[in-house]
C-alpha cells in the first residue's frame, strides 16, 4: 500500500482539531475525513468514523496491522507538518513585506 496523493482539505487553530485530509491509495482508492487532532502530549491521526445507533463511535476505514498504522500516522503528520511551516513562513513573510510597506510610507511623509 502506497499514498499516492494527499490533500490537506481544511486547517484550524481553535479546538483540538487541526486539519481534515483525504489520502489516495495506490492510486485506486480515496479516503475522506482523516482527521489531525492535538492529543494531551502529541498530534494524532483519526480515521474516518460514524456514529452508530449506541452513540459509539466507530471508524469507517481503518488500518489492519501496527505498521500500517504507522505508516499512515507518519506520512499524514509530515505532510501537515510542512503545510504548517509553509503557512508560517508566508505569514512571516507578508508581515514583512507590511512592515517594509509601513516604513516606506513612514519615511516619504
Amino acid at each position: 500500500m502506497e499514498i499516492t496523493d494527499l490533500k490537506i482539505r481544511k486547517m484550524m487553530t481553535d479546538g483540538r482539531l487541526r486539519a481534515i485530509v483525504s489520502i489516495t491509495l495506490d492510486q485506486m482508492i480515496a479516503v475522506h475525513d482523516i482527521k489531525v487532532v492535538e492529543g494531551e502530549s502529541r498530534l494524532f491521526v483519526a480515521m474516518p468514523s460514524r456514529r452508530d445507533e449506541s452513540g459509539v463511535f466507530r471508524d469507517i476505514v481503518h488500518p489492519i496491522s501496527a505498521e500500517a498504522r504507522q505508516y499512515l500516522e507518519e506520512y499524514i503528520l509530515d505532510a501537515y507538518q510542512k503545510q504548517v511551516a509553509l503557512s508560517q513562513a508566508e505569514e512571516e513573510s507578508a508581515q514583512g513585506a507590511a512592515a517594509e510597506a509601513e516604513t516606506a510610507e513612514t519615511e516619504s511623509v
